[in-house]
């Protein structure tokens, strides 16, 4: 499989995406609606949020989880099958918004993407706000690749991935760590990336998107970005130089307020010369991988990203070289 192209699956829309779909627009789209839009119920909602952290969220009896104390923070091994490549990883930055969820939250993700990757997953539980700044998000996450290379893990053979607000830590984690001259990883995977936090109104798919409201996306970006540069590639990836990153696979809903950054990071990045393989779903709601307990098209998702690890390993060690020295 080439890596480089842009693919929008052809399929029948299941029944399962058209049900969940209005289900989404009748409660999580209001919800998120009356959420975003004053400090102290965020404040609240992350306090709830603190209960995925004690909620055993189930998982196949064949994935092994077991929770790690891993650098300055916590996190989790993932495991989601036998015979794994463990000199191999993937890291992964969980989404929600910069305020909740956490790598209980994301384990349907998690688990698949280690069965499909063929190595265990560190799903990362870094610092958030409103307690904490992005940088601290951006710290923990430096802090954890650091830890994976000490450990004995050479760079080639760790994957970056994260969905939201996780997909933005990925991107500003590789332009961190490419500006610092440190050793870059061998690819990454962003899932709905939020890529964008300056102020812009969002009008693309404004109505389409069944779960975020735009005008609340924009709301929460004006406060973790209160007292900082929007501007700056580490709060905006978008606007970042990616020459020197390694490839990216960059996975969408048509109908995302976020899918038009999804696609400027993926056209600014092949400017700079990088491989970039640009899924772009069909009426998909953001992050629905995550869905795939229930969504036929989300496990198809999974395949997908399976073809994308197995054409980087694929790739020329030459290449891969020239790209982390650019």
């Amino acid at each position: 499989m080439r890596v480089d192209r842009d693919v929008i699956p052809e399929y029948p829309l299941s029944w399962q995406a058209r049900a969940l779909t209005g289900l989404l627009r009748g409660t999580v789209k209001p919800a998120s609606s009356l959420l975003m839009r004053h400090p102290l119920a965020l404040s609240g909602a992350a306090r709830l949020g603190e209960l995925a952290r004690v909620v055993n969220v189930p998982h196949p009896e064949h994935v092994a989880v077991v929770p790690a104390a891993f650098s300055e923070c916590g996190g989790e091994w993932v495991r989601g099958g036998q015979g794994l490549d463990e000199r191999k990883v993937v890291l992964y930055f969980h989404g929600g918004g910069y305020f909740s969820c956490s790598p209980r939250t994301h384990r349907p993700i998690t688990w698949r993407l280690s069965a499909v990757a063929g190595r265990p997953v560190l799903a990362l539980d870094y610092r958030q706000g409103p307690v904490h700044r992005l940088a601290d998000s951006l710290a923990d996450a430096l802090d954890a690749y650091g830890c994976l290379l000490r450990r004995g893990h050479v760079p080639r053979d760790v994957i970056l991935a994260g969905d939201s607000a996780g997909g933005h830590l990925t991107l500003a984690t590789l332009l961190a760590l490419r500006d610092r001259g440190l050793p870059l990883p061998g690819a990454a995977i962003c899932l709905s990336p939020w890529a964008d936090l300056t102020d812009f109104p969002r009008r693309a798919n404004r109505w389409q998107d069944p779960m975020l409201p735009a005008s609340r996306v924009r709301w929460l970006a004006r406060r973790w970005t209160s007292g900082l540069d929007p501007w700056d590639p580490l709060v905006s990836p978008v606007h970042g130089d990616f020459a020197g990153l390694p490839p990216l696979m960059i996975v969408t809903g048509s109908t995302e307020v976020l899918r038009d950054e999804a696609r400027r990071v993926a056209q600014r990045a092949r400017l700079a010369g990088v491989p970039v393989r640009y899924e772009e779903w069909p009426r998909m709601p953001h992050v629905f991988p995550i869905l795939a307990d229930v969504l036929p098209e989300a496990r198809l998702a999974f395949r997908h990203m399976s073809q994308f690890v197995q054409a980087v390993a694929e790739l020329p060690s030459e290449s891969m070289e020239g790209s982390a020295a650019a």
